[in-house]
């Protein structure tokens, strides 16, 4: 076990103001997520803090994530997609995510009836990084909204760096973009995410 991690299961991730007090969410799943990670941790995986949050990764890739939230603790694979997932036990955290799958779980016991299948899941996602396999994204699965398109042609560095990213950060600018309905919020959610694009950072890069 990493104790730079060890907070996190007693203060939470830091990212709201309920860090560190009752109300964190992480106090909902003590045993759930102490349990779980004894089981990812057995399967052989480097425990690290990245984003707040317990990393699990295989010769410095990551491989899956444990977070808490209100309503359940889950472990999230990073390539997910790629897994065979035969007992379907994995969902999408959102509508648009293609590569991230996780596993939920609400109760000690459901983590225990699914102690072996989890370790199968957790070794089959080593394997996928043993074998160097990738998640293939769509580019530019929806359209640039007409302001991000003015602003790109305004300012041809901003588009070289755009077109430089990564095809899954020029997918989480776009939904984040595209998103509001007002015009004047498409324009500010532009204006101030422009300087992190030129940096060649993602929406969620700190």
């Amino acid at each position: 076990m990493n104790s730079s991690v060890d907070s996190y299961f007693t203060e939470g991730c830091g990212r709201c103001p309920l860090g560190g007090t009752p109300q964190c969410k992480v106090h909902n799943w003590t045993e759930e997520l102490k349990q779980l990670r004894i089981i990812i941790l057995d399967c052989g995986l480097t425990e690290m803090s990245k984003w707040g949050v317990p990393c699990y990764t295989f010769q410095k890739s990551n491989v899956l994530i444990l977070a808490a939230f209100n309503d359940y603790c889950s472990i999230s694979f990073f390539k997910g997609v790629l897994l065979n997932d035969e007992q379907k036990v994995l969902t999408k955290p959102g509508e648009n995510t293609q590569a991230a799958r996780l596993i939920k779980f609400t109760t000690i016991q459901e983590i225990a009836q699914l102690k072996p299948i989890l370790k199968a899941y957790i070794f089959e996602a080593i394997e996928v990084e043993k074998e160097g396999l990738k998640v293939i994204f769509e580019k530019n699965p929806a359209p640039l909204p007409e302001e991000f398109q003015n602003k790109l042609v305004e300012f041809p560095a901003l588009k070289v760096a755009f077109e430089a990213l990564t095809p899954s950060r020029q997918r989480g600018y776009i939904l984040y973009f595209s998103a509001p309905k007002q015009f004047k919020t498409r324009v500010a959610r532009i204006e101030k995410c422009a300087p992190k694009i030129l940096d060649g950072k993602g929406l969620n890069d700190r």
